[in-house]
């Protein structure tokens, strides 16, 4: 058999929060990142010709999925609820590195809160002023 066998494991990705190590993930996606609008739109005249506009919007999303017990969630509704600006990162330190964040983001909200049989989701997200992946 050839051919690329890649491995990934999760205990390789960090985020950090205004250099505050995030910890206490829940199952399933621990953080997801996305940039919020496409880097440019194209359009064409009848007669084919295309127009491509660069956009000029930097701003990204990131999401982070924490458990209900974990030591992050009063640090992250603390950062919510002060409104502070700060820098986070996601560092994926697996086969492919990935890093992505930014300088500038602020968490837009304390996490919803339910309460129930089981421990649950908390859930934060950050909108990032000048997202960036490296």
């Amino acid at each position: 058999m050839t051919g690329h066998i890649g491995t990934y494991d999760a205990r390789k990705v960090v985020t950090t929060v205004d250099g505050i190590f995030i910890t206490g993930y829940a199952d399933g996606t621990m953080v997801k990142c996305s940039k919020d609008n496409d880097n440019f739109e194209s359009s064409s005249s009848a007669q084919g010709d295309a127009v491509v506009s660069i956009n000029g919007d930097n701003m990204g999303t990131i999401e982070i999925t924490l458990n209900q017990t974990s030591p992050s969630v009063s640090y992250l509704d603390k950062l919510a609820n002060e409104r502070k600006l700060m820098p986070i990162w996601v560092n994926s330190n697996n086969e492919i590195k990935e890093v992505t964040g930014g300088t500038k983001a602020m968490i837009t909200k304390p996490s919803d809160k339910e309460y129930g049989k089981s421990a649950s989701n908390r859930v934060y997200t950050a909108k990032v002023f000048d997202y960036t992946v490296k």
